[in-house]
């Protein structure tokens, strides 16, 4: 897997995890002065202000982007409350203080459709797939508390199984909506699930296949 490209700048520094981007778009729609692909090098971190830079990268959802600050300027906190908002016919959004393989994030989206070759990151492979799946699915019975403030969540692929979420977390629905809360669930990442974005166990009768080291 290639490394993150890094562009330097004179107050801010931005780094870009091409593996890890799911095209959303929204650092050419806020920023084309900043991010412009059609641009060599696409990134000029001082065409604007840092602090415009900084702020437009806090939503880039999957994390893709990071900045470091070299103004004495706020570096990125993670959100207050874990979050998990399930995208229409798309990944599911985590924000939060998240913890993966050891590493620390705050922002990620999760491949849903089980078509991804960088699992569990969504690489955007459920367009090609043609994965269908609601962004605004029923509310379950699943509230067991999960809004405690500054708590970490775990991220716990299983081998050849669902994406196991360990810690408080809100789930949502595209539009913000709570469906579920709790502290340790499942969710699906086969893309096979009747019951989606939850696990039901489909991904055995489907041969689903994701390796415990990913």
């Amino acid at each position: 897997m290639a490394k993150p490209r890094s562009y330097s700048g004179t107050d801010i520094d931005i780094s870009f995890d091409m593996s890890r981007c799911i095209h959303s778009r929204n650092c050419f729609l806020s920023l084309p002065q900043v991010f412009d692909p059609a641009r060599m090098p696409w990134v000029d971190p001082d065409a604007v202000p840092a602090e415009e830079v900084a702020a437009m990268i806090r939503t880039c959802p999957s994390g893709a982007l990071q900045f470091a600050r070299k103004d004495g300027g706020a570096e990125e906190r993670p959100a207050g409350i874990n979050r998990v908002r399930i995208q229409e016919n798309g990944p599911l959004e985590l924000t939060g203080d998240l913890r993966l393989n050891g590493e620390s994030h705050t922002r990620l989206t999760l491949c849903r459709c089980g078509a991804s070759k960088n699992k569990p990151f969504c690489d955007s492979a459920h367009k090609e797939a043609g994965f269908a799946a609601t962004g605004m699915p029923p509310a379950s019975d699943k509230d067991s508390g999960g809004n405690e403030i500054g708590a970490v969540l775990e991220i716990r692929p299983v081998p050849n199984g669902p994406l196991g979420l360990v810690g408080p977390m809100e789930v949502t629905d595209a539009t913000g909506g709570r469906i579920a809360r709790g502290e340790k669930l499942f969710f699906c990442r086969c893309g096979q699930s009747a019951n989606k974005p939850f696990c039901d166990g489909s991904h055995k009768a489907g041969g689903f296949s994701a390796p415990a080291e990913e």
